[in-house]
Formats: structure tokens, C-alpha cells, sequence
């Protein structure tokens, strides 16, 4: 990327939380922005004063007609994709047993799926360029676990697992991976973007449902802020040498810690069995 060219960026979930501050953000410097939702009308405010680099989609990431639609028209009105943000997403709160498999289905669908789809219609174009960057937002429940999220957290351990993965099949490429893992930011995850369990099973109360009310309540009083994560991000992606990680907030990197401790630990204790599963050198 030369220093005259100003990276194209295609933004996922632009309504709320992240993907509307970071299309603000990525506007304001000037960027070409394609900025996405379900409904075009939620977004209109954040292009107004910057038509002239800005593109607005309507959008559902779980329909393959419009995700193929929405690639091509940014692909035509600026000429390639620099950066492509898999933003859009959705929680869930409720225990295993609680939760309601049809809404755990949507979920994967958005979460798991919707990416999907984003990013194999966006590759052929990123390697035609020879380059580009997949963003794609993750969470620090990704890495860690808590009560009253185990299907959240399986939609964004395979998050984790493919952006990974694809980071290694893309790298020669010229086409990098920046898995961003946000602790609890100011955003609406915990409260609209979250739906929760229909039953109530009162075995769980000390546990999924003690973590699902307290995330609730919580809710607006987190202590991640949007604009400085927004802010991160940028300029991971444009690092000489960018991770493949970004955790994000003094939270989320505690509970990383954490859990590369535990890891740790297990390993650790477990060793001699653990190599001890192997067939006996020589046989």
C-alpha cells in the first residue's frame, strides 16, 4: 500500500457498538468506507458530510445473495478492498442445558457463518491485489470461558480457530488475519444484542444465572471504551508487523493471563501421562 492510497475499508454490523464507531472513525481520516447494516436508515448519520468516500449497504450477512451484492458494489465503486471487518454479531445468554437451540442456530449463523461468507467473497479480490487484511472481532470469550455463554463462547472459539487457520493459508499471499478480542466494552452486546434463555432452571442459579445478571446489570457501566478500541484497531492494521491477536481492555487481558496460566498449570501436571500416550520409541 503506498502512502497515496487510502486503504478501502467494508464494515460489518455498522448500526451499533464497534462497527459504527470504527466506520466514524476510518471516515473521519479520510478512508474510503463501505458501512453495512440490515437497515441502511440506522446508518445514514454516519456518512452524512462524507459521500464522496462513503458507501452505505443494506446488508444481512446470513444471506449470500447480498453479501455476494455488497462485495461486488465495493469491489466497482472503489476498486478493491483493503480491509474487511467481520463485525457483525450477536450474544446469548443461558446455560447449556437452558438455552434454546433455534436461537443458538441464528447465532452460529451470524456469528460463525455470516463471517464465513464474508470472507470467501471477499478473498478473490483481496488475492487478485495481492493484498489485505481480514478483521475479524472476535471476543476475549474466545480464549476464556464463563458461565451462562457456552454457545457464545463455541461461536467465537471457532472464530478463533478459522481466523487462525486461514492467517497461515493467506500470509503468502500478501493477505494478513488481526483477531481482535474484546473484553466488556460501552457497547449494546450484554443488552439488545443479546437474547437469553426462555426456561429458568433454578440448579443454576449460583452459576448461569448469577453471570447472565450480572452482565446485565452491568450493562452501560463496562469499562472498555469503544472509541479507544476502535482507535486499537486501526492501528494494529496498519502496523508494519500487526498481531494475530488484539486483546483488547485491562479486563480482557487479566482473563487472558488466566487462562494461559491454567493452561499452564494442566500441562505442566500432566506431562509424563501426556507424553506417555505415544507408542515406546523404536516400536
Amino acid at each position: 500500500m503506498t502512502q497515496s492510497h487510502k486503504p478501502v475499508w467494508f464494515i460489518t454490523g455498522c448500526s451499533t457498538g464497534f462497527g459504527r464507531e470504527l466506520a466514524i472513525h476510518t471516515l473521519s481520516l479520510g478512508y474510503p468506507t463501505v458501512v453495512t447494516a440490515r437497515n441502511p436508515d440506522k446508518i445514514a448519520d454516519i456518512v452524512a458530510g462524507h459521500e464522496d468516500h462513503a458507501l452505505v449497504l443494506a446488508l444481512d450477512v446470513t444471506r449470500q445473495d447480498q453479501v455476494e451484492a455488497a462485495l461486488k458494489a465495493a469491489d466497482d465503486r472503489f476498486g478493491g478492498i483493503d480491509v474487511l471487518v467481520n463485525n457483525a454479531g450477536v450474544g446469548y445468554f443461558g446455560s447449556f442445558e437452558e438455552s434454546a437451540l433455534d436461537a443458538v442456530q441464528r447465532m452460529f449463523d451470524i456469528n460463525v457463518w455470516g463471517l464465513t461468507a464474508m470472507t470467501r467473497a471477499a478473498l478473490p479480490v483481496m488475492r487478485r491485489q495481492r493484498s489485505g487484511t481480514i478483521v475479524n472481532i472476535s471476543s476475549i470469550g474466545g480464549i476464556t470461558t464463563f458461565p451462562a455463554l457456552s454457545f457464545y463462547h463455541a461461536t467465537k472459539f471457532a472464530v478463533e480457530a478459522l481466523s487462525e487457520s486461514l492467517s497461515q493459508e493467506v500470509e503468502p499471499l500478501g493477505i494478513k488475519v488481526l483477531i481482535v478480542e474484546p473484553g466488556p466494552f460501552r457497547t449494546d452486546w450484554a443488552g439488545r444484542s443479546a437474547d437469553e434463555a426462555p426456561q429458568t432452571i433454578a440448579d443454576y442459579a449460583d452459576t448461569a444465572h448469577k453471570r447472565q445478571n450480572a452482565s446485565r446489570e452491568n450493562s452501560g457501566r463496562q469499562p472498555g471504551d469503544p472509541v479507544r478500541a476502535v482507535q486499537a484497531i486501526v492501528k494494529a492494521v496498519e502496523a508494519e508487523n500487526p498481531p494475530l491477536r488484539l486483546v483488547l481492555g485491562n479486563p480482557a487481558m487479566d482473563n487472558a493471563y488466566k487462562k494461559i496460566a491454567l493452561l499452564q498449570r494442566d500441562f505442566n501436571a500432566w506431562e509424563e501421562v501426556s507424553r506417555g500416550a505415544d507408542f515406546p520409541e523404536g516400536q
